[in-house]
């Protein structure tokens, strides 16, 4: 059965915004040109994601444990960054319509978390927010049905993906289905759903303006409860969308300094070079830059040159 909402204007200004935004970052290749940016984008998700949850740690000391170095923090707020590592590391093998996969997901995300990671919860549940219960979810009897229900809703070809997207993420909120991670699992899998369409979003992290506007986050949650339809979720989820939209094509038009632009090449060449290929890699740069971009890389370590001026190859480090 199809969840409940309503096509409002606002939802349709969004959704043709958003589609513009993603033409033209797609047209400038912002996000395959820049490794960097991915990564930068991918932590600040993983952070806010887990702020959200209580998660204290930083972007730089998550930075720091993807590194390899010794990061001073509570033990389960570490666990929670490795776990969010490891999936969002293989976030391109999960289908955005396997319940199996969903399942999965939950399993590494909340694993040595919680008892029961990737299984539905078998005891009723209620949602407190300070002294009052905000929400009472539905018998755990219902679950396994309720999300069944919610993947065959996934299939259907006939939505947008855009809104299936947001009203996957409201449905399972409103279901909960596990006993612990169901706020992370919804944003994880509404990135898991856009990029079965969008590419781009495994790297756009909408996750940080969630985390800066909690508050509106969870009144379009309790509004589309009252409202018994996820309308004001999925007018609050892509005005989140489209502002992330916004700021990386903001960031993602920065100039590109040489140490980025060596990063770009190499992850699309990853034999041996000469100066002419690079150059033709990067038509709008001078013979002078090329060569200062390559001198730099030899300098860092990233490349390693054999030959003499005309003749110079060049070659990844390994």
């Amino acid at each position: 059965m199809k969840p409940p909402y309503e096509i409002t204007s606002t939802i349709l200004m969004l959704i043709a915004s958003i589609s513009q935004k993603i033409g033209e970052i797609n047209a400038k290749y912002l996000v395959q040109q820049n490794p960097k940016l991915r990564k930068q984008n991918q932590i600040k998700t993983i952070q806010s994601s887990l702020q959200i949850e209580g998660n204290t740690l930083s972007e730089e000391q998550i930075t720091a444990i993807i590194d390899n170095k010794r990061v001073a923090g509570a033990e389960k707020d570490i666990i929670e960054v490795l776990n969010a590592l490891a999936i969002y590391k293989d976030l391109k093998k999960l289908k955005f319509d396997s319940e199996k996969d969903f399942l999965k997901a939950h399993r590494v995300l909340m694993n040595t978390l919680v008892l029961d990671p990737g299984k539905y919860r078998t005891k009723s549940v209620g949602i407190v927010k300070g002294s009052e219960i905000a929400h009472i979810a539905p018998p755990a009897a219902n679950v396994k049905f309720l999300m069944q229900d919610l993947f065959r809703y996934l299939k259907d070809k006939t939505e947008l993906m855009l809104i299936k997207s947001c009203v996957f993420h409201y449905e399972m909120e409103f279901i909960h289905p596990f006993t612990d991670g169901n706020g992370r699992m919804g944003r994880l899998w509404q990135t898991v759903v856009l990029m079965a369409d969008y590419p781009l979003f495994e790297f756009l992290p909408f996750e940080t303006l969630i985390a800066k506007n909690q508050t509106a986050y969870y009144n379009a949650l309790s509004i589309s409860d009252k409202e018994g339809q996820s309308t004001k979720f999925i007018e609050f989820m892509l005005g989140i969308i489209d502002q992330s939209l916004d700021e990386l094509l903001k960031n993602g038009t920065k100039k590109l300094n040489e140490t980025e632009r060596l990063e770009i090449f190499l992850e699309s060449n990853g034999s041996a070079f000469t100066r002419k290929q690079y150059m033709i890699f990067f038509s709008d740069i001078s013979t002078a830059t090329a060569s200062r971009d390559l001198k730099n890389g030899v300098a860092q370590g990233l490349i390693e040159k054999s030959g003499d001026k005309k003749t110079s190859i060049y070659k990844k480090v390994n």
